[in-house]
């Protein structure tokens, strides 16, 4: 066999995987790695404006797509800069294989120029890292990043390569299957486990299907769907399974937590049964744990066996794959629907009580974020993507958008990372058609900011985002909590004054608009979707609208602020 290079063994097993697109930004340490994606044909390297951009990028290519999501960085600040983007992906489970560059072999641990301890600093926030020390064991390492990041429950994984081992020789033999003692994921359910969950179920009046993100990540939504539509169990979705039913399934309540609806928050607050899929039950959901369903048996199917029992106790742990769980209790399960008509009766006085509403604007009156986005839910295609930054218009994205499909919102729901939104929808223009299949990223005026530079690569590189920018000069969650705890006092929130987005907009060779209207938005919208390129459309909404409901860090779920 002939002898490859390190750099050339990256592209090879990149090919090998079937990677079809990479996001990087080049330096010193990687300049092997970068000299051969010039020569290499295999996949398309975007260059992003910052390694965070790039990393987030490939983050929502990977939610997007279902693939794994691969990244490209040099040493030192490069590497440190694309920490956040490993840990926003860590949190969400999503599958990344983050490749850095590192000082040539002899020099670590001499504190050289852009050195860094990457895998130190990597390790809390990955599934796994590897510093590779040897040409020989490259392939081996780079096939196991892969198939780590892929199986069991999803993460990034990070491989740390010197810039030696980058040039050095080597024979390229590709493994052709992945065999790990130390690593194997339990796919299969306990039977048994099965069978007493399917017995709990049948024999329960107020059952509750908790559905989370594992939903999606093992690609179980049709499961779902099917175990719903055939016992008629109510469910609520965390922010990150919002998708797994569509939006008018009579079954689904809606988002549960601290911003959920009334009906889902009063629901799981009252059930006999949960049932968890793919859900890791986190403060944002329980709110005070002392206080959390109290009348409820727990059954919890999760892949993580960490995860079982880690918040709330289960009665009926089921460590497998959900895909694979799902597929028996579907079969297994006989049901009569009418047994749970007086608990749909009582939903319906939930949903009654306190509908997810808003008061809208008058004319002349400044926009209420409610309606932009049910607006954008009328406007777009059924199968739009929808990405978000993290705040309040994050929140009222969850309420309000009409999301039908898995994979429809990329939104960053463990880490809470500012600044996402744009980059992943950057990279989810690049596992879609993003002319037959738009990618809106809604932003609010400060994330924006965080990573702006990124709509110069959409730019360069002809992509379409549309860009909207709920713009209430505010920092607006943190407003709020400082109005409803603080006082009023607004320390370090008001963002008064901010650059003229249409300009930005020019700047970067987009379309940039403004509006304050409802014609005006509605027109924007339409504008945007006819044109080839990306686009900024800035709304000025009402600057101290609250998102409604909410649970007070850490009370109980069930005691909601709800005007």
């Amino acid at each position: 066999m002939d002898k490859l290079n390190g750099s050339q063994m990256i592209s090879e097993a990149l090919k090998a995987q079937g990677v079809d697109v990479v996001f990087g930004y080049p330096g010193g340490a990687a300049l092997n790695i970068y000299d051969e994606t010039y020569k290499q044909k295999y996949f398309t390297h975007v260059l992003a404006r910052h390694e965070q951009g790039a990393v987030h990028a490939a983050d929502g290519y990977a939610r997007a797509s279902g693939k794994v999501g691969v990244a490209f960085v040099t040493s030192g600040p490069g590497f440190t800069n694309a920490v956040t983007g490993l840990a926003t992906a860590y949190c969400d489970s999503v599958p990344l294989v983050l490749i850095s560059g590192q000082v040539s072999l002899p020099l670590v641990g001499t504190d050289a120029f852009q050195e860094i301890d990457a895998v130190g600093i990597s390790r809390p926030c990955t599934k796994h890292n590897f510093l590779v020390k040897n040409i020989t064991e490259l392939p081996k390492i780079l096939k196991e990043a892969f198939y780590i990041a892929s199986s069991g429950r999803p993460g990034p994984v990070h491989v740390d390569i010197p810039k030696d081992i980058t040039a050095t020789m080597g024979e390229f033999i590709y493994p052709q299957n992945t065999y790990m003692q130390t690593y194997k994921p339990t796919l299969k359910g306990h039977q048994n486990q099965i069978k007493k969950a399917c017995e709990a179920i049948m024999n329960a009046t107020r059952p509750i299907a908790y559905i989370g993100g594992g939903a999606i990540s093992s690609n179980s939504a049709d499961l779902v769907r099917e175990f719903i539509k055939k016992t008629n169990i109510p469910a609520v979705l965390t922010l990150m399974a919002l998708g797994v039913l569509e939006k008018n399934d009579p079954c689904n309540l809606g988002m549960v937590g601290m911003h959920g609806s009334y009906a889902a928050n009063m629901a799981i607050s009252e059930a006999d049964l949960i049932i968890a899929f793919g859900a890791r039950f986190d403060d944002r959901v329980t709110g005070n744990v002392s206080e959390f369903a109290k009348s409820a048996k727990i059954i919890h199917i999760d892949i993580d066996p960490s995860s079982i029992g880690k918040i709330i106790n289960a009665d009926y742990p089921i460590v497998g794959d959900l895909k694979s769980v799902l597929e028996q209790i579907n079969e297994k399960i006989s049901w009569a629907q009418e047994n749970l008509r007086p608990w749909h009766e009582q939903i319906k006085i939930y949903n009654k009580l306190h509908p997810m509403c808003y008061k809208d604007s008058q004319q002349n009156e400044p926009l209420k974020p409610q309606w932009v986005i049910e607006e954008l839910g009328r406007i777009l295609p059924k199968d739009a993507i929808i990405a978000t930054d993290v705040g309040q218009h994050q929140m009222w994205v969850a309420q309000f958008y009409p999301f039908n499909y898995p994979r429809q919102l990329l939104t960053s729901g463990g880490l809470g990372t500012m600044g996402f939104g744009l980059p992943a929808a950057m990279g989810a223009a690049w596992a879609v058609d993003d002319k037959s299949r738009p990618v809106v990223a809604i932003s609010g005026d400060g994330g924006i900011l965080m990573n702006i530079q990124e709509l110069m690569t959409l730019s360069a590189t002809n992509k379409r985002v549309i860009n909207i920018v709920l713009n209430n000069n505010f920092l607006g969650m943190v407003r709020q909590w400082q109005s409803i705890f603080y006082e009023e006092r607004f320390s370090s929130t008001d963002l008064s004054i901010q650059p003229d987005f249409t300009l930005l907009a020019q700047g970067f060779g987009i379309l940039g608009l403004s509006v304050k209207t409802k014609s005006e938005f509605s027109a924007a919208v339409k504008t945007a979707l006819s044109s080839d390129k990306s686009s900024i459309i800035e709304v000025k909404i009402d600057r101290f609208e609250n998102v409604l409901p909410m649970v007070p860090a850490g009370g109980a779920i069930y005691n909601m602020i709800l005007e």
